[in-house]
């Protein structure tokens, strides 16, 4: 199975959209659409299984029922290791979405691939 994690605070931080009003709002929409791309099948080349990371306050955003979603204990980013280290652990692949640098190196360093939110976002 191919799971793909996306890092919610990196992908809305891609779309100028007014996010840092309200995080918990754009955090919600980007859950929204990312269920609805998985229930049509445009995320099928990415993953079969989609994983939203929430941290701090997009911890309160309102998510469809149908989309599996990680409320980071601590931060967000070692919440994507650790979950992509322990699935590469059980030879799952992992694919995470995410533009942050220092996370792509300890992403690929588990034996995560990675890929840019604006691939992701083309596809919503």
């Amino acid at each position: 199975m191919r799971h793909l994690i996306v890092d919610g605070a990196n992908v809305v931080g891609a779309r100028p959209d007014g996010w840092w009003r309200d995080r918990a709002g754009a955090a919600g929409r980007l859950a929204a659409q990312l269920a609805e791309a998985r229930r049509s099948g445009a995320l099928a080349g990415l993953g079969d299984r989609v994983l939203l990371v929430l941290e701090g306050a997009a911890k309160r955003a309102d998510v469809p029922d149908d989309l599996d979603v990680l409320l980071a204990p601590r931060d967000g980013d070692s919440a994507m290791v650790e979950l992509a280290h322990d699935l590469g652990e059980r030879d799952e692949d992992v694919c995470v979405v995410t533009a942050d640098r220092e996370l792509t190196r300890l992403l690929h360093a588990v034996g995560a691939s990675t890929v840019k939110p604006r691939a992701l976002l083309a596809l919503l």
